[in-house]
């Protein structure tokens, strides 16, 4: 089966998925690639961050078996409208959540299944709490830092003192770090965007310390046959040919084999922490 390609470049290609022909509810023509597999392959090529696909492919497969195992290619906005309704009237869960899992319902028609849904008129909306956000101030944040420890500490003292996103603060490599311009790099953010961002003053000596750590503990990797690192996209595609062996590669701060955004991961920073932890 090959993709249509549409002339907008955001929307890469549209996968069809076609409507089974006879047999049992769901049922698909055994050439055909399974429905979330090309859920997958299309949220790949629009490059989709991990956690995303993750989040979608579970709302998906939480919507079919809503509907006791039917193909979505059967059902409609009717039965979109119900499920997204049963969220909010018997899960309880947050208006957040609700518009998460709309969303991924409506990448699966529309960009997986090439259908436009009917209108949800009928849809039950959860509520949108109105609430006042906390904010620390200086004395509450030294107060909170004061009490962290190791790697814990640097992360968030990254997050307080550089503005960092928990997951961009993970994801740091060494390669992002210059200490002679106190600045930061940050790789793919939110939007898929790089920035850069101040590297406050106080954490130069902490890094530097953590640094010389994370250096020995790669090489104590590389020496074991370890010491490789899971790259985006198509990177490791150039660097495969030859060893990993560059210290820049390896993540700064998180916990490759234990964190779930890195599968496939064998490389180990020591730090034994990932984004469930802080």
């Amino acid at each position: 089966m090959h993709p249509q390609h549409t002339d907008s470049g955001c929307n890469a290609a549209i996968i069809p998925f076609p409507r089974p022909d006879s047999g049992k509810t769901g049922q698909m023509p055994a050439s055909s690639p399974r429905l979330l597999d090309q859920v997958r392959a299309s949220l790949h090529a629009r490059h989709y961050s991990r956690r995303t696909l993750r989040a979608y492919l579970g709302w998906i497969r939480r919507f079919i078996a809503f509907h006791g195992n039917r193909h979505p290619a059967e059902m409609g906005g009717v039965e979109v409208g119900a499920f997204l309704s049963h969220l909010a009237i018997d899960g309880k869960v947050s208006s957040s959540t609700q518009n998460q899992a709309l969303a991924a319902l409506l990448f699966l028609y529309q960009q997986v299944l090439g259908r436009k849904l009917e209108w949800l008129g009928d849809l039950v909306h959860a509520k949108r709490p109105k609430q006042v956000p906390v904010v620390l101030g200086r004395q509450e944040a030294r107060d909170l830092l004061d009490r962290l420890r190791g790697p814990v500490w640097l992360v968030c003292a990254l997050l307080y003192g550089g503005g960092l996103r928990l997951l961009e603060a993970l994801r740091l490599r060494v390669k992002d770090i210059d200490l002679d311009r106190r600045e930061i790099i940050v790789r793919r953010g939110k939007g898929a965007k790089d920035r850069r961002t101040v590297l406050p003053g106080a954490l130069l000596e902490p890094l530097r310390s953590h640094l010389a750590t994370v250096k020995k503990t790669h090489e104590a990797a590389l020496a074991a046959g370890a010491g490789s690192v899971a790259l985006p996209e198509a990177l490791d595609q150039s660097y495969l040919p030859r060893p990993m062996t560059q210290q820049d590669l390896p993540p700064l701060l998180e916990d490759s084999v234990t964190c779930p955004l890195h599968p496939g991961c064998s490389w180990i920073s020591g730090t034994g922490i990932d984004a469930g932890s802080i």
